[in-house]
């Protein structure tokens, strides 16, 4: 059974910068994919970067070149560092993964069917 668990989330000025993480338990196979979600109140969860331990990562438009997602393989724990942090960016951000092998990073929830229980990112402008 594949768990995982985020930590890190917190309160920021817009401009500063917060990492998050997620570790992963039960990955046994060694070509999997995980993602970083996040969702704004009222709205659906949208994809904001995907990491396969392969392929390697792929963002929104919305964080490029501001979000860096990294993998520790060995540890099975995906990084989320977000720089340069905007109000937009707050929501509660999940880690996602799926529990069996995948192939390609990807950005939509549909592609994932194990989730973390959410860490809360605040940005203050």
């Amino acid at each position: 059974q594949v768990q995982l668990v985020e930590s890190g989330g917190g309160s920021v000025q817009a401009g500063g910068s917060l990492r998050i993480s997620c570790a992963a338990s039960g990955i046994t196979y060694n070509t999997y994919r995980m993602g970083w979600f996040r969702q704004n109140a009222g709205n659906e969860r949208e994809g904001v970067a995907s990491i396969h331990d392969d392929v390697g990562a792929i963002y929104a438009d919305s964080v490029k070149d501001r979000f860096t997602i990294s993998l520790d393989n060995a540890k099975k724990i995906s990084y989320l560092q977000m720089d340069r942090l905007k109000p937009e960016d707050s929501g509660t951000y999940y880690c996602a993964t799926k529990d069996t092998p995948s192939y390609t990073p990807s950005l939509s929830p549909q592609l994932y069917n194990t989730w973390g229980q959410g860490t809360r990112v605040i940005v203050s402008s």
